[in-house]
C-alpha cells in the first residue's frame, strides 16, 4: 500500500536533499512537500524530480492552522519529517519573534494536526522532528553533546528549536503520539543559501568581496556533508526507535577561520589564482553577540544502534561543495540578488 510521507521545508537546503533522497528511494511512498518558499526555499533545488509521479509540493506556511489541517486531511500522511524552520541565528538576533512563531507555533500545528487527523490510532504512524546541536549551548575545550545533554540554549534560534523539541516531546507523553527527534551539527553542500558561512565565503571569494569573519574566527563547528545527514533521517525515519532522540555529527571539528582557508586555498586552485590570494580578503569584524564557543557531537548512539555512519570526509566534501557552487554560477546568482542582498548589507556593512 502507497504510503504518504509530508515532508515540511522541502524546498529549504536540507529539506529539498531529504525529498529528493525519499522519492528516488522509495516509489511507493507518495511525497508531499510542504513549503512556504520563503526566501531560504527554492524550488530550483528540486527541478530534477518535480515531474516524478511520486512527488507533490504544497505552497503552505506551516503557521497557517487553516492550510495545514487542509493538507492534512487531503494527504492523511502516516509520516511526518518535520524541517521547516527559521534556521539563521543572526536573524534571530534582529527578529526574534518569526523564530517563534515558525519554529514554536509553526510545530504545534503540525503536532495537532497530526494528532487529530489519525485520533490516537497510531499504529505504523510516526513524526520525525529535525532539531540542531545549538539546543544544547556551548562547549567548553572538551567534551561533546550526547542525548542527554541538559538544553542551554544561547540565542532566540536555539531557544525556539529547543522549545519545539519540548513540545514534540511532551505530545509523546500526553497523546502518546509516535515521535522520533534528531539533532544534528553544522551541515554544508549543495544549495546552501548563502548567509551561512561556506556558501557565503565562496560566493564572496568568487567575486573577490571581503570574507566577514566573526571574532578572531576560533569558534568550532562540527561539520557534515548534507547527503550524509538526508541519509540519516532516512535510517532515523524508518528504523528509529519510537520516543528516542538520535545525535547526528561528522566527526569534524573545524574552527570558523580553518573553514575559510581551506575554502580560500581551494577557490584559489579552482578559479587559477595565486596561492593565498584569496585569504587576503578575510575581514575580522564585531562578533556575534552570545556567539557559541564550540559544538561538537557525540553519534555513537545513532552509528552504535543503526546502519549508519558519515561517508564524506570533510575534505572530500568541501571540494565536492566548491565545485557544485562553481559549475552552478546561475542557481547562486539567482538567491543573491534582491532580499538577500538587502539583508546581507544590513548585517555585515561598517563591520
Amino acid at each position: 500500500m502507497k504510503k504518504n510521507i509530508l515532508i515540511t521545508g522541502g524546498a529549504g537546503f536540507i529539506g529539498s536533499h531529504v525529498v529528493r533522497l525519499f522519492v528516488n528511494q522509495y516509489p511507493d511512498y507518495q511525497i508531499i512537500n510542504l513549503d512556504a518558499l520563503t526566501y531560504a526555499g527554492n524550488l530550483e533545488n528540486l527541478r530534477d524530480i518535480a515531474d516524478k509521479p511520486n512527488y507533490t509540493f504544497e505552497k503552505a506556511d506551516i503557521c497557517d492552522i487553516e492550510a495545514v489541517e487542509r493538507i492534512f486531511a487531503q494527504y492523511r500522511p502516516e509520516g511526518v519529517i518535520h524541517l521547516a524552520a527559521e534556521s539563521h541565528v543572526d536573524r534571530s538576533i534582529t527578529d526574534p519573534l518569526s523564530f517563534v512563531r515558525t519554529n514554536v507555533l509553526g510545530t504545534v500545528n503540525l503536532l495537532n494536526a497530526f494528532k487529530n487527523i489519525w485520533k490516537g490510532n497510531f499504529e505504523g504512524k510516526r513524526f520525525y522532528h529535525v532539531s540542531t546541536d545549538e539546543v544544547f549551548g556551548s562547549l567548553g575545550e572538551t567534551g561533546f553533546f550526547t542525548e542527554s545533554t541538559p538544553y542551554d540554549p544561547q540565542s532566540p534560534y536555539s531557544a525556539s528549536k529547543a522549545s519545539s523539541d519540548h513540545f514534540v516531546r511532551a505530545y509523546a507523553n500526553t497523546y502518546h503520539m509516535p515521535v522520533v527527534i534528531s539533532n544534528c551539527s553544522n551541515n554544508y553542500g549543495p544549495n546552501h543559501f548563502p548567509e551561512k558561512l561556506i556558501p557565503l565565503v565562496i560566493h564572496n571569494i568568487k567575486n573577490r568581496k571581503p570574507i566577514p569573519v566573526y571574532g578572531k574566527g576560533d569558534n568550532v563547528r562540527d561539520w557534515l556533508y548534507v547527503i550524509d545527514h538526508a541519509r540519516a533521517i532516512d535510517v532515523i525515519f524508518h528504523q528509529g526507535n519510537l520516543g528516542e532522540t538520535y545525535n547526528i555529527g561528522g566527526l569534524n571539528e573545524k574552527q570558523n577561520i580553518e573553514v575559510v582557508r581551506t575554502l580560500c586555498r581551494i577557490m584559489d586552485e579552482k578559479l587559477g589564482r595565486q596561492p593565498g590570494e584569496s585569504e587576503q580578503l578575510i575581514s575580522f569584524v564585531t562578533d556575534r553577540p552570545g556567539h557559541d564557543h564550540r559544538y561538537a557531537i557525540d553519534a555513537s548512539k545513532l552509528t552504535g544502534t543503526l546502519p549508519w555512519k558519515p561517508s564524506v570526509t570533510f575534505e572530500e566534501g568541501i571540494e565536492k561543495t566548491v565545485v557544485w557552487y562553481l559549475e552552478n554560477e546561475e542557481w547562486l546568482n539567482n538567491v543573491t540578488s534582491g532580499e538577500y542582498l538587502k539583508y546581507y548589507e544590513t548585517m555585515y556593512s561598517g563591520r
